[in-house]
């Protein structure tokens, strides 16, 4: 095997963790990892080989994720009773914290839910995030303190704006 091929599967996991968390059901996880590695595969000619592999991988997943969401116009079912629990011993106050966790990122715009996962379950820096869904820095940074801001807002039972609607 070459080196593309190596980090190309290499991505595999992380791929898998970020579409679980963005639609939350694992059969449809699963579709969207294999239809970006199979567009992945298809175009790995093109990919820049100065270039960030994970971020580029990200980017079709993105792109394929929003695509599908135009397309199905419904709302993203909840978590699938296989989901992984928190390893560990859990008290019962911890899986509740988890189940509101999911409950309320479910509840957040599409494109603020994407850029806290990233930061959050991916560790990418804001300049990978912009890469990958190609949108500037700047719009990284505030949809990411939106998020928060929603999220902290949700998880403590204030009442939240709706957001703002994208007028085109």
């Amino acid at each position: 095997m070459d080196d593309d091929t190596i980090q190309f599967i290499a991505c595999i996991p992380r791929l898998r963790r970020y579409a679980r968390a963005l639609v939350g059901n694992r059969a449809e996880a699963d579709d969207l990892v294999q239809d970006t590695m199979e567009r992945g595969w298809s175009r790995l000619a093109s990919w820049q080989r100065d270039g960030d592999m994970r971020a580029w991988l990200f980017s079709i997943m993105h792109n394929l994720y929003v695509d599908q969401a135009r397309k199905a116009r419904t709302p993203t079912e909840s978590l699938d009773e296989n989901m992984p629990e928190p390893s560990g011993n859990a008290s019962q106050a911890d899986l509740l914290e988890v189940r509101d966790m999911e409950a309320a990122l479910r509840l957040l715009p599409a494109e603020q839910r994407e850029i806290l996962l990233l930061v959050a379950l991916e560790e990418m820096t804001y300049e990978e995030i912009a890469t990958a869904l190609q949108i500037p820095v700047g719009t990284v940074m505030s949809r990411l303190s939106r998020g928060r801001e929603r999220l902290r807002a949700l998880m403590q039972g204030r009442s939240v704006p709706s957001p703002l609607k994208v007028v085109k």
